[in-house]
């Protein structure tokens, strides 16, 4: 059996007004962290049918599992560029969020080449978009409610592909002054720490913020971490 498997899943909570079905689990935490299941013969096989990650509260309880289903051809050929839907569930197997990438070229820097994620709370209901926006040194992103207005911006280190430190995405308000929250890529100080326990990425954020921001963190995490942090696609 799977070391990540035998994590205590958190207890579900009870139904919360206005909150989209499953997004409870969110509303009384501040942290999240997003380890994904390494599989090394997998990666040296190069043929894997799907990603699968586990995201946990600060006290190690597993709150969602998420899996990536995808053609793999379109894996090695395309790259993070690739189109993909991520499902997201909770401790009872029910559908929680669902993620969509559209494939997109990742050679320029035009609007074509941009990337973009939908995220919808239930699956087939959309709660918001993230949006990567053109900026020559820094990876720069736009948090848009389900009616593609903006409420919330990301905004990357210069060396995003530094293996060497610690890497912050901070949450910023629109006018970019104040930092809210963060997507953190913490440094593992060595390759056996990468395939024994994969990748994980941790983000911060307010334990008042809408559960609905915090779920399109949840989705901008995912879309850094293929962008910038993929190691075997």
């Amino acid at each position: 059996m799977a070391i990540y498997d035998l994590r205590p899943w958190l207890s579900t909570p009870g139904t919360i007004t206005s909150c989209p079905p499953g997004l409870e689990y969110l509303h009384q935490i501040n942290q999240l962290i997003v380890c994904q299941h390494f599989d090394p013969l997998g990666a040296l096989r190069k043929f894997e049918t799907s990603k699968t990650y586990e995201i946990l509260n600060n006290q190690g309880q597993r709150i969602y599992f998420a899996e990536e289903r995808n053609n793999c051809f379109l894996r090695r050929l395309c790259g993070f560029s690739r189109p993909f839907t991520m499902t997201i569930y909770d401790n009872v197997g029910r559908d929680v969020l669902a993620l969509h990438k559209a494939l997109k070229c990742s050679c320029c820097w035009s609007r074509c080449c941009l990337q973009k994620l939908k995220v919808e709370a239930p699956p087939g209901e959309t709660i918001g978009y993230v949006y990567q926006y053109f900026h020559p040194f820094l990876p720069k992103f736009k948090i848009k409610n389900e009616n593609k207005e903006e409420v919330m911006k990301i905004k990357g280190p210069w060396l995003v592909f530094s293996c060497l430190r610690d890497l912050n995405f901070n949450l910023l308000t629109l006018d970019e002054e104040m930092v809210i929250g963060k997507i953190s890529k913490h440094f593992s100080g060595s390759v056996r720490g990468i395939l024994t326990n994969g990748e994980k990425l941790e983000i911060q954020f307010p334990f008042d913020l809408d559960v609905k921001i915090k779920a399109l963190m949840l989705g901008a995490t995912f879309l850094i971490d293929y962008m910038y942090f993929e190691l075997w696609p």
